[in-house]
């Protein structure tokens, strides 16, 4: 299904010098072949590597980008919610900056969302991240989540999200709330849906995330 709603694409990124170039231009190639009207929002989350300056010079080759850059490292929920703040679509996407969430999953999540879905969540089925420190605790802290909230996913961490920008607009965001924005649209009444998307191996840079994370969860 094809939309001329206006898309707002939103990554947060933080020291993703190597991997965002490659990223975004997956990202135009796959809005460009489906016909997306869409805008382009980087949050660059405090980073200091060179992050900076490969934004500046994408800012001048893409005229769908823009960048919105944090003075710290606050972190992927205060990311988001600036991402939030400033998008101006009726359906936003979020991704991780990190080259594995793949972008050629994005039409299937908005196709979804003109059906009528107010959330659509990927679902890393087959993940390709280390065992111990990450898959492990992600799937005790899913089961957790589940458990305590009543809304049953496979994958709460996925960062490849779809939503209506309505549903968004009820939500306040603080602390690592972004993980649960599931249960905060369904708190709102939101029509959600779980698709299984692409993983794909991190090629550039190291995992932001350690397992403390999981405990602060």
């Amino acid at each position: 299904k094809t939309t001329t709603q206006l898309i707002s694409i939103i990554i947060p990124v933080f020291n993703e010098s190597e991997s965002i170039g490659y990223l975004l231009n997956e990202v135009l190639n796959v809005a460009q072949n489906n016909n997306l009207n869409f805008e382009l929002i980087v949050v660059n989350d405090g980073s200091n590597d060179n992050t900076s300056n490969v934004l500046d010079e994408l800012t001048i080759k893409i005229k769908e980008l823009s960048v919105i850059s944090l003075r710290k490292n606050y972190g992927q929920t205060a990311a988001m919610a600036a991402g939030f703040d400033n998008s101006k679509g009726e359906i936003v996407i979020t991704l991780d900056g990190d080259l594995q969430n793949d972008p050629n999953d994005i039409p299937k999540v908005i196709s979804h969302i003109i059906e009528g879905y107010d959330l659509v969540c990927g679902w890393r089925y087959d993940r390709q991240d280390k065992l111990l420190n990450r898959r492990i605790p992600s799937k005790v802290a899913n089961k957790l989540i589940g458990n305590v909230t009543g809304l049953k996913l496979h994958d709460y961490g996925c960062s490849l999200k779809g939503f209506k920008k309505e549903i968004l607009d009820d939500i306040k965001l603080y602390g690592e709330l972004h993980r649960f924005l599931p249960v905060l649209a369904n708190i709102e009444g939101a029509k959600i849906k779980e698709i299984k998307v692409n993983h794909r191996r991190r090629k550039y840079g190291s995992s932001k995330y350690g397992i403390d994370r999981t405990f602060r969860v």
